[in-house]
């Protein structure tokens, strides 16, 4: 037991010192290149040069990467973990649709701006969620239930969109569909506190609660053998993974498959013994911070991070749903 905790802090040290790399990769490369002691420098406020480069333009969008990519990647596993189901990811169940739904309605038909648009997406993907948990619970909880209800909301939602698109005005599409396709440009610093505060006291919260958790995970008559109070603590998770999804996709976008990768990847280095809260939030964050460098630095044309991650993310699916078949499980 000792021997694996001891195993999985490691590794958790080792993905956190690959969220840094790319952070300060991020930080330090683009059309202009700085030096590791020159970011270093202007984040603590002590050189002016690249000032404006750094601390203004890369440095909020490496944070919101990190934040969004631990929001995306907890909020995954939690889903996954409680669902017992590893199609169970809040972009495939439809959770984060609506919120992508009203913050493209907002873009294209009423022109609010970024805050405004941030705001309404909160609220509607917080309300989906509800309704989503509502319809599907009838007299009991039921995972596969949920699961269906999710996936019809998301083709539902999905339809309204792509009708959407197509009565929008045509000089108003290209907006919504970077918005659409999970995009960290044009992040500024006051989108951030907020957040960073979901962020916190969510994972926090999670965090309290990862043994009930991983006795949900194995059954809710084990859990209740085990003295878990299951209404409590499964509302509580899907309570806290609907605002990590909700308030992340209303910065930036709904980054596809995130949340999706982020549990899976995490339980295969990790092993799946583990709640692997950290290490999914970490592997979110290292995703979106990898895409998002690739993206715009080594292509040759600069790409949205969603459209990085997606690529990523299509051939697991499609394993993953090969996989289940042959289990008899779809």
């Amino acid at each position: 037991m000792i021997k694996r905790r001891r195993k999985y802090i490691f590794i958790l040290c080792i993905l956190f010192a690959i969220t840094l790399v790319l952070a300060f990769c991020n930080l330090s490369i683009g059309e202009k290149n700085y030096s590791l002691d020159q970011v270093i420098k202007t984040i603590l406020g002590l050189s002016d040069e690249g000032s404006y480069i750094i601390a203004k333009l890369r440095l909020p969008r490496t944070i919101t990467a990190i934040l969004c990519g631990i929001a995306f990647g907890v909020a995954g596993n939690i889903f996954q973990t409680l669902l017992n189901n590893p199609l169970a990811s809040p972009d495939i169940i439809g959770v984060s649709s609506g919120s992508t739904a009203a913050a493209v309605y907002c873009i294209l038909f009423l022109n609010l701006n970024r805050n405004i648009v941030s705001i309404i997406s909160v609220f509607a993907g917080i309300l989906v969620a509800i309704l989503i948990y509502r319809i599907s619970y009838v007299g009991s909880f039921s995972t596969s239930r949920l699961v269906l209800v999710g996936i019809g909301f998301q083709a539902f939602f999905t339809a309204i969109v792509n009708w959407m698109i197509m009565k929008a005005a045509e000089y108003d599409v290209p907006t919504a569909m970077r918005w659409m396709t999970g995009n960290l440009n044009g992040i500024v610093t006051d989108s951030l506190p907020l957040l960073f505060i979901v962020v916190v006291v969510c994972l926090l919260s999670i965090i309290a609660l990862r043994h009930g958790m991983q006795s949900l995970a194995l059954g809710d008559q084990v859990a209740i053998i085990l003295g878990v109070r299951i209404s409590l603590v499964r509302t509580t998770l899907i309570i806290c993974s609907v605002l990590l999804i909700a308030f992340a996709t209303s910065i930036s976008g709904p980054i596809a498959s995130i949340a999706f990768l982020s549990g899976p990847i995490a339980a295969k280095i990790c092993g799946r013994n583990q709640s692997n809260i950290l290490s999914s939030g970490l592997v979110g964050a290292i995703l979106v911070l990898g895409g998002d460098f690739i993206g715009q630095n080594l292509l040759s044309t600069r790409y949205p991070v969603g459209v990085i991650t997606g690529i990523l993310g299509a051939p697991y699916l499609i394993y993953l749903l090969i996989s289940q078949n042959k289990k008899g499980n779809i």
